[in-house]
């Protein structure tokens, strides 16, 4: 087998593996199915070109590119998305898909990079550093933008604040 066939092998192997965690953290900054699914297929073709440098520790990588492009994402398509408060036809929901909805629209409220944050703080439990690390921000940054992701995330979903939102990062 060549390097080459070995690399590729070895980079299908950590999408097989991975796939499945990478798609949840796409989900979460992007709050939509198909935009997840764009988003890693986006982070994971940023991604062979370095395979070499990073096969031994891909994720974070990965994982880096996940969220700075959400955030790129983000920046070029807001001007062209309306807004409706008008919903068509609203489904009856049982309370916990209530509670994941209602926490799925405040996550969607937040400004990318804090969404980025909590997603990155709560959902894949990395610390501040490494959330630094990954969106290319200071810890201070960090704790300033989930500070305030927080109080938002608080103030929206008050049913949910003692259950969900009480850990403080």
């Amino acid at each position: 087998m060549s390097d080459s066939d070995a690399q590729r092998a070895d980079f299908e192997e950590f999408v097989r593996a991975r796939r499945r965690a990478l798609l949840r953290t796409a989900y979460l900054l992007t709050g939509q199915h198909a935009d997840a699914e764009d988003l890693v297929q986006t982070a994971l073709i940023k991604a062979v070109p370095h395979w070499r440098k990073i096969s031994d520790n891909p994720e974070p990588y990965v994982r880096r590119i996940l969220a700075r492009e959400s955030v790129s994402r983000w920046r070029r398509r807001r001007w062209r998305e309306i807004s409706s408060d008008d919903l068509p036809d609203v489904a009856l929901r049982d309370p916990d898909v209530a509670q994941r909805e209602d926490l799925r629209g405040a996550l969607a409220g937040l400004a990318p990079r804090q969404r980025a944050v909590i997603v990155l703080r709560s959902f894949e439990d990395l610390s501040e550093a490494e959330t630094a690390d990954v969106l290319g921000i200071a810890v201070g940054t960090v704790k300033s933008q989930a500070r305030d992701a927080l109080r938002v995330l608080r103030e929206r979903l008050p049913a949910l604040r003692d259950e969900l939102l009480t850990s403080g990062r």
